[in-house]
């Protein structure tokens, strides 16, 4: 698979789909919640959006990585979760609708702070007086553009069109796993030479930023009482990103046409299946122990 031809053409194409099939299985009253709900909603949206590149930063700093793959790190924190971590949820047993909430909520937000946040981190890790950046107004309207266009369509379906839009969502949930590895691949290849070497330098770093999270999420859902079931949906939610969205700004010539820049979602996208099934497994493990 040719590099211009996975970041121009495939990675936009796979990037829509799996919103459209998020925007499948959302509704309004996915965003009614943030009223109905405003507790659970604000904390997991402050955890996700102001916690998660908090810490990302910080390990970033503070583990030896080289400047590219630190930018990475501070790109996968900046992205929502996406649908992997409405999956996850409901195999824990988790409040799939305030994770679908999180998820729907994050990704309108995220539009306007990936900019801020990635632009931060290039002045921070990259060469004094680069001039990579991304423009704000233009970036903003780009992400819209691949994220919330086609999470709009597909609502617009489920909404006028329920039928289809049931038929159609789990064939479109396997295509949209399908598409995602076929991503890691393409871009994995595209950096096949440095492979092993990226893989010890920022594979445990991600997999730290992983677990830490996915730990902080809980301890402050827990902490503020949310109960079980919105604890677990805020952990996966803090613990689970977008790496399809964030793979897309590091590597698309649209972005930053940078795919070293996409090796830590890459790389972390594999991760989060491990750790977010082996969450899910520790959870229903727990509640049996508990039901005896």
């Amino acid at each position: 698979m040719q590099g211009n031809f996975l970041t121009a053409v495939f990675l936009p194409l796979a990037l829509f789909i799996i919103m459209l099939g998020m925007g499948l299985s959302l509704t309004i009253e996915d965003f009614r919640r943030v009223v109905i709900y405003p507790k659970s909603v604000v904390i997991g949206l402050v955890a996700q959006l102001i916690m998660l590149p908090i810490v990302g930063f910080g390990i970033a700093s503070l583990f030896p990585i080289e400047p590219a793959l630190a930018v990475g790190i501070m790109i996968l924190v900046a992205c929502p979760g996406g649908p992997t971590s409405n999956m996850i949820t409901f195999l824990a047993g988790g409040d799939v609708a305030l994770s679908v909430t999180l998820t729907a909520v994050s990704s309108l937000i995220t539009v306007f702070t990936i900019p801020v946040v990635v632009n931060f981190a290039m002045k921070t890790f990259l060469a004094t007086g680069t001039t990579l950046q991304l423009p704000f107004i233009n970036t903003a309207v780009q992400i819209a553009l691949i994220t919330l266009l086609p999470i709009s369509i597909g609502m617009f379906i489920n909404r006028y069109a329920p039928r289809i839009a049931a038929k159609a969502d789990n064939p479109v949930k396997w295509l949209s796993l399908f598409f995602l590895a076929l991503v890691i691949t393409g871009v994995l290849l595209q950096e096949r030479d440095n492979f092993i070497s990226y893989v010890i330098e920022v594979g445990w770093v991600t997999l730290v930023l992983n677990v830490l999270t996915m730990a902080l999420g809980f301890t402050i859902a827990t902490l503020t009482q949310l109960g079980e079931k919105s604890a677990i949906a805020i952990t996966v939610e803090v613990g689970i990103q977008s790496g399809t969205l964030a793979i897309a700004i590091a590597a698309s010539p649209t972005f930053l046409n940078n795919p070293r820049m996409a090796i830590p979602a890459a790389i972390y996208s594999l991760l989060m299946f491990v750790t977010g099934i082996g969450f899910a497994s520790w959870v229903s493990r727990k509640q049996k122990i508990i039901s005896k």
